[in-house]
């Protein structure tokens, strides 16, 4: 099947006129296979048919199509990133398309920076509660000290989301601080229903007796974000929506200097499982490769191996005799082949049981070292 095969709406053609004729994705495959399998499992359970097979069988989703399928965060790049955060850190009122008198700015400022810091979904940015903003100080706070509120934890209260229950997390002060200026600039509004819980509450981003829609951010923020920034509202991923900022911020709090473990995040995020946290966070290219240098696979392999030398013996005239005095460390004992490297035997001496008794208690000085008569004989100590 392809994309608009058996589909005979002409609205639903129109509006996908370039995906027409393209293959169906992993993810739409997959949904239609279960689709077939939910399908007959029901009427199975409701006596329709009679049950002669297992629909789980014979409708398992093909190991090839499962395989196209895994965490790819969209995640935006970061120097977009870092011009919708200068967009808007810079964003007045006159830059939405209905103009300063649509909603308030202090409103806008807030909303805008809670999309950028608090990497949360748009429902619950919509849906925040008015003072879910606490701040946790070292010190007793005093008065409204700006200096003591830079160096003071912001906390937010997140409410009832799609996968759990309410939880607070840590934000930026400047997000804190954008919201208290809308709360004290707020005017009172009417308690209103919270569809999600079923409560009546006084939600934070409302205005004229009406909340923000969980569109919002999508259909005016994010659009006036990307004319002031001058930078087009779609990339190679995707459209820039509501839900990528989230990805964006998880991704970059995963490859930090210092970053939040796997679990920390889960925690941030909200999710129930650290499985749904990797649809979030991925390692970047530069991560990786910090990683792989830091390992030191191509150094562990061509290291120099350590000598010891035996001065007593280069000391007493030993050494002029023909007796050993430098010894590899091969790290299961010593080898005291002068052209080690050239050793057809290396790293697999045929005399490593002899050297493994010098594991146990290696020699604290070269003077200490002395091969046994086995080894001096064998022809990779001696030649």
């Amino acid at each position: 099947m392809r994309v608009g095969d058996h589909i005979q709406s002409e609205s639903w053609r129109d509006s996908r006129i370039e995906q027409l004729g393209k293959p169906l994705s992993a993810k739409m495959k997959r949904t239609y296979i279960r689709i077939v399998r939910t399908f007959f499992r029901d009427i199975q359970d409701w006596d329709w048919i009679s049950r002669r097979f297992d629909p789980a069988r014979p409708l398992e989703t093909p190991r090839s199509i499962r395989a196209l399928q895994g965490p790819d965060p969209r995640v935006i790049a970061d120097d977009l990133w870092a011009k919708l955060l200068w967009a808007g850190l810079n964003l007045d009122p006159g830059d939405l398309p209905g103009g300063s008198g649509a909603h308030p700015g202090a409103m806008v400022r807030a909303v805008t920076l809670t999309w950028l810091f608090a990497g949360q979904r748009s429902d619950e940015i919509a849906r925040l509660r008015l003072g879910c903003i606490r701040w946790q100080h070292d010190q007793p706070a005093v008065g409204d000290d700006p200096q003591q509120t830079d160096s003071s934890v912001c906390l937010i209260d997140i409410p009832t989301h799609k996968t759990g229950t309410a939880f607070t997390k840590p934000v930026d002060p400047l997000l804190g601080r954008a919201i208290e200026a809308w709360q004290a600039l707020r005017p009172a509004q009417p308690p209103m229903l919270d569809r999600k819980t079923g409560e009546k509450v006084h939600f934070l981003f409302a205005v004229r007796a009406g909340r923000i829609s969980k569109n919002y951010i999508n259909d005016t923020i994010i659009l006036a974000l990307c004319r002031k920034a001058d930078i087009p509202s779609a990339d190679v991923r995707g459209p820039i929506t509501s839900h990528r900022a989230r990805s964006t911020i998880a991704t970059q709090l995963y490859n930090a200097k210092e970053p939040m473990t796997l679990f920390e995040l889960q925690a941030w995020l909200g999710h129930r499982s650290p499985e749904s946290t990797q649809h979030y966070a991925e390692i970047t290219p530069n991560t990786l490769a910090k990683a792989y240098n830091d390992a030191g696979y191509f150094a562990r392999n061509v290291r120099t191996i350590e000598v010891l030398v035996d001065r007593d013996g280069a000391t007493s005239g030993a050494a002029a005799a023909g007796e050993p005095w430098q010894h590899y460390d091969l790290g299961h004992g010593f080898c005291s082949y002068t052209f080690f490297e050239q050793c057809p035997h290396r790293m697999a001496c045929s005399l490593r049981l002899l050297h493994s008794q010098r594991v146990q208690q290696k020699p604290t000085s070269a003077s200490e070292i002395e091969p046994s008569a086995d080894a001096r004989q064998h022809p990779t100590h001696r030649r």
